[in-house]
């Protein structure tokens, strides 16, 4: 079962509420986000793009800016090198697309994830200058592509790195924590990374997609060309759709740049996107952050998954709406079969566990050989959610493993792998996930060396439920639904608020659904009052906590309506509209 812990950070939230016309519910919900001034809490309820940071504030921004000016004045060749995720594949349509605004002689090269892998390597390089391309533009990759880079320069290929990922580093001897490190930089004419150490902007949080708009926004600054000002608003859509699918934080300008983006795309000027929310049935003014990262954000993963991520780059390319349908359908086909793929390899992992015993380490390393190796990611994340812990599912590749990993509070992946870096041919990534190479030989000692490393405590595998108000659901009225839209768009960084009510008496309940797989109940409130709760979990894991709690044949005396059982409830609030109804709802996400 979760920890459920009850927020309790100070402010003044009477005076929070007079001043920005909210409840002081609403004030305790920002104040729970981090937010400690004024200006933070109007930037975070009105901020508008202009509340946005100066692209000029990123390190090297000037240099690359000049660099590709002067590229594009010599009509040299520019091949950009993007990645086969959403963030590589949105990164990859800006830089190109706007450079092609420019004039500019330039052309698009993804990486193929099995026969390539991730970002820069010696293939992409060699094919670079037998394509006698004169400068190479990364985009969400190359901080960790000094060798190949080295390459690059020694063909007399020109390099700009963009990027947003971790900086590799050393540890100098005999120093401990942050002061200890020494960032290690590729030999690249022009480095754009938030994440270097002399980089002072002011929120190093972005995507690779977002450090790419602000490229192009450089440039539209500096050369005043209308075309590219315009393009901009294009733009803005792939950077929120990036932002959401490479999970980063909806804090700061990424809240106002997805809320922003979110805008544009339910008017999209791209037909790619209009085509794809089309073929998965998504009403363009219905669109929220939800369907970023859960529908539209998979199917473009999908393709780079199990096949070429250049078929989703030809959607966003795609210039009338017949190429563009052709393309989705073929995206949601290929997301379709991705899924039932992803459910065979959970499945699969879960056995892996029970037989090797690893649900005892502190660091979970699964080794599926034959599930393909697009799919590790997914895996990885989908048993980190249930047993929370850090998780590594490893694949056999046509070069050895590849793997990916996703991590929990408390656990820095990519710092916990630099401590053990002599088993990978190569890695990278963020505090909560990561991609790796490596040696068969190597799995044991390297499962033996992470689970010693762990800094890893029992209560850290306990998963954490944050509730930001204890809240009786009679006082969850209508006026605070409405009002907690505005916190939208909700997600990581920004969650959905959650509240909390004890002792709800559960009278009856009825499962709903084409597979019955959600339920709504009748409750009575401990003021006497009724009302309606609705669960989209695991009915199943509800079902035996009712027998366990109050006796066998709990949760059927439930459904014949014949309930008595006192459950205390962490909930969402929010308004459901139906057939042209908006009603109140009430959500359950946990129980005890």
């Amino acid at each position: 079962m979760e920890k459920w812990y009850v927020s309790a950070k100070k402010a003044d939230f009477e005076n929070w509420a007079e001043e920005f016309g909210i409840s002081p519910v609403t004030a305790r919900i920002l104040r729970n986000r981090d937010l400690t001034k004024s200006e933070e809490i109007r930037k975070f309820l009105y901020g508008t793009l202009k509340d946005c940071y100066s692209p000029w504030l990123l390190k090297d921004m000037d240099k690359a800016v000049d660099l590709l000016l002067a590229a594009v004045e010599e009509k040299t060749a520019i091949r950009v090198i993007g990645d086969y995720d959403v963030d590589g594949i949105c990164s990859s349509y800006i830089l190109t697309r706007g450079l092609q605004l420019l004039g500019a002689r330039v052309d698009t090269a993804i990486p193929h994830r099995i026969h390539d892998g991730y970002g820069l390597n010696d293939h992409l390089i060699r094919e670079a200058k037998k394509d006698r391309i004169g400068m190479i533009l990364t985009c969400d990759n190359g901080i960790a592509a000094a060798p190949q880079i080295e390459l690059a320069n020694s063909y007399g290929i020109k390099v700009i790195v963009t990027d947003h990922h971790e900086v590799p580093f050393v540890r100098e001897e005999n120093a401990r924590g942050e002061e200890g490190k020494r960032q290690v930089l590729p030999p690249a004419l022009a480095i754009v990374d938030p994440k270097r150490e002399e980089c002072r902007y002011p929120f190093p949080g972005i995507c690779g997609g977002v450090v790419a708009y602000k490229l192009i926004q450089a440039i539209a600054e500096k050369t005043g060309n209308e075309e590219l000002k315009e393009a901009l608003e294009e733009f803005l859509e792939l950077a929120a759709l990036s932002t959401v699918c490479d999970v980063m934080e909806l804090k700061d300008e990424n809240r106002i740049l997805v809320k922003e983006g979110l805008a544009r795309m339910k008017n999209s000027r791209n037909p790619g996107l209009l085509a794809l929310m089309e073929v998965n049935g998504i009403e363009p003014e219905k669109l929220s952050a939800y369907h970023l990262g859960f529908v539209l954000g998979p199917c473009l993963n999908a393709t780079g998954r199990l096949d070429t991520a250049k078929r989703a780059l030809e959607l966003l390319q795609s210039t009338t709406k017949a190429e563009a349908m052709s393309a989705a359908r073929e995206l949601k086909e290929l997301n379709d079969s991705r899924k039932n793929l992803t459910l065979q390899g959970v499945e699969q992992a879960r056995r892996y566990i029970a037989e090797h015993g690893i649900e005892r380490d502190k660091v979970m390393l699964i080794f599926l050989p034959d599930v393909h190796e697009s799919l590790a990611g997914i895996i990885a994340g989908r048993i980190r959610e249930q047993y929370n812990h850090p998780v590594f599912i490893l694949t056999r590749g046509e070069e050895g493993v590849k793997g990916s990993g996703r991590s929990i509070e408390g656990y820095h992946m990519y710092e916990a792998m630099t401590a053990v870096k002599q088993y990978f041919i190569r890695f990278g990534g963020h505090r909560l996930a990561a991609g790796l190479s490596m040696r068969e030989e190597d799995i044991e000692p390297l499962r033996k060396a992470l689970n010693e490393k762990a800094p890893l405590a029992k209560e850290d595998f306990i998963p954490k439920v944050h509730i930001d108000v204890p809240m009786p659901l009679i006082y969850a009225d209508q006026s605070l639904a409405e009002e907690l839209e505005r916190l939208e768009p909700f997600g990581a960084g920004n969650p959905k608020p959650l509240f909390a009510q004890k002792e709800l008496i559960f009278q009856a309940g009825f499962k709903m659904g084409a597979n019955k797989s959600c339920a709504r109940f009748r409750v009575r409130t401990p003021e006497g009052e009724g009302r309606q709760l609705v669960y989209f979990g695991d009915l199943e894991k509800f079902g035996a906590f009712l027998n366990q709690k109050f006796g066998e044949g709990s949760e059927e005396a439930l459904y014949l309506g014949k309930g008595v059982f006192s459950v205390s409830v962490v909930y969402q609030l929010g308004r459901n509209t139906y057939r042209g109804m908006t009603q109140l709802q009430y959500i359950m996400q946990y129980y005890c």
